[in-house]
């Protein structure tokens, strides 16, 4: 398992699925349009938090601490609300919102509901629920794939993974496209520069 499991295989089937039945979203292109804009939201904002020492060594700290992996065991059941791993921290995909994205999120949330077509109060809660949930498969890789025991090798997987999200064939394969203005592959830079909500806004013509 890898995290292009998250965000091209089976598991993405599995999300897609199981938040479209349970926010009663019976196109699944509105729902993989909403997931890949918030699986690329977050690793684009963990790619870009973790771009310096400090940050670096929180992200390695959440994941040892919280994030193990061990929540993708059963991700059918996390995301229905079935089972609910020991450590609360693990779920508590706010505090990782707060922590990833900070005072960006309402920009992020509108944008992905004005890509998608999904009311804004879904996109916040898809978003609550997948941010472990991406936590969870960095925490699984920097455990089981010695590529990414060091904090410069999991870097190089999230910059791998943004990149693979950042190109699926959807709405925010485009963001991506636009956003990206200095071409180093990172959005989330884009975004801290100019606001993610003033530039999609541009895109989407509002």
């Amino acid at each position: 398992m890898d995290i292009n499991d998250l965000l091209q295989g089976p598991m993405k089937d599995v999300i897609i699925n199981q938040l479209g039945q349970q926010f009663g979203l019976g196109d699944k292109g509105q729902a993989n349009t909403a997931i890949d804009g918030i699986f690329a939201t977050l690793l684009n904002g963990v790619s870009h938090n973790a771009s310096t020492p400090e940050g670096q060594d929180g992200l390695l700290s959440a994941l040892d601490r919280d994030h193990d992996g061990s929540i993708l065991n059963d991700l059918g059941g996390f995301l229905s609300g079935a089972t609910q791993p020991a450590n609360p921290q693990t779920a508590n995909g706010t505090g990782i919102l707060n922590h990833i994205l900070g005072d960006k999120q309402g920009n992020a949330v509108d944008s992905i509901s004005k890509a998608s077509g999904i009311d804004a109060g879904s996109i916040m809660k898809m978003m609550a629920t997948l941010a472990p949930v991406v936590l969870g498969m960095l925490g699984k890789a920097r455990a089981t794939q010695p590529e990414a025991q060091s904090g410069g090798g999991l870097l190089d997987l999230i910059k791998g993974a943004t990149q693979t999200v950042n190109q699926q064939p959807t709405t925010q394969s485009i963001f991506a496209k636009l956003l990206d203005k200095d071409g180093d592959g990172n959005v989330m830079d884009d975004i801290v520069d100019m606001g993610m909500k003033s530039i999609l806004g541009k895109f989407m013509g509002k």
